[in-house]
């Protein structure tokens, strides 16, 4: 992952994420919980690209 692509996305996710807060009337809760998903998702895909968190497709829940 090169750096230019890492801030491009940043940037796109948070300008995306500001509109959305800015222009769509929506509940307080209800924008805060796509906040939180959203930053969740940014981080796990950080620390993917990173190689830090390996294939999200091999961790199993239960059994």
């Amino acid at each position: 992952m090169s750096l230019i692509n890492l801030v491009v996305t940043l940037v796109v996710v948070g300008v995306g994420l500001w509109l959305i807060n800015t222009y769509v009337p929506m509940d307080r809760k209800i924008k805060k919980i796509l906040n939180v998903v959203v930053v969740i998702v940014v981080l796990l895909w950080l620390l993917r690209g990173f190689g830090i968190l390996g294939d999200i497709g091999a961790i199993r829940v239960g059994d």
